[in-house]
C-alpha cells in the first residue's frame, strides 16, 4: 500500500442464527462485551453516543458511534485514540436463509501500515462473533 493512502480491509463469516439473533446482538452496542466479542473485549461501557471499549490485550479506543440502522442491519462507528489518524468501520448482517447469515466487517484506517495487524484483529473479531452467536441458540 501507498503511505498516503486509506487501507480498507473487509473480511465477510458465515453464521448459522437466524437474522433477527444476530441482528438483536450487533445492534446493542453498549454490550458487545458481553453477547457479541467475550475476551475479545473485556469491557464496554457507553459514554453518551461514544462506546469506550477494552480490548483483552488491554487496549482501550474510543468509539463514536455514527449509525444503528435497523433496515440494513448496519451498525458503524468511529475510532478515535490510539495509533489511529482515521479509523471508521461497520458490521452490516445479511440473511441468506432463514436459519443463516452472512456477517461483513468493513474497516477504513490511517495509517495504512497498521491493516495487516487490525486485519487480524477482525478476524479474530468475526470468529468469536460466530461462536458467540451459535452458542446462544
Amino acid at each position: 500500500m501507498r503511505s498516503d493512502a486509506l487501507a480498507s480491509i473487509q473480511r465477510d463469516i458465515e453464521v448459522d442464527v437466524p437474522l433477527r439473533d444476530a441482528w438483536d446482538a450487533l445492534r446493542d452496542v453498549g454490550n458487545i462485551h458481553r453477547r457479541l466479542v467475550p475476551g475479545f473485549v473485556s469491557d464496554c461501557r457507553m459514554e453518551g453516543r461514544v462506546r469506550v471499549v477494552t480490548f483483552g490485550n488491554g487496549s482501550v479506543l474510543r468509539e463514536p458511534i455514527l449509525d444503528v440502522d435497523d433496515a440494513r442491519h448496519r451498525v458503524a462507528w468511529a475510532g478515535v485514540g490510539g495509533t489511529f489518524e482515521h479509523y471508521n468501520a461497520s458490521v452490516q448482517a445479511f440473511e441468506l436463509d432463514g436459519d443463516r447469515v452472512r456477517l461483513r466487517w468493513i474497516a477504513d484506517l490511517l495509517p495504512d501500515e497498521s491493516a495487516p495487524t487490525v486485519a487480524g484483529m477482525i478476524e479474530e473479531g468475526l470468529r468469536v462473533m460466530k461462536r458467540t452467536l451459535e452458542g446462544a441458540r
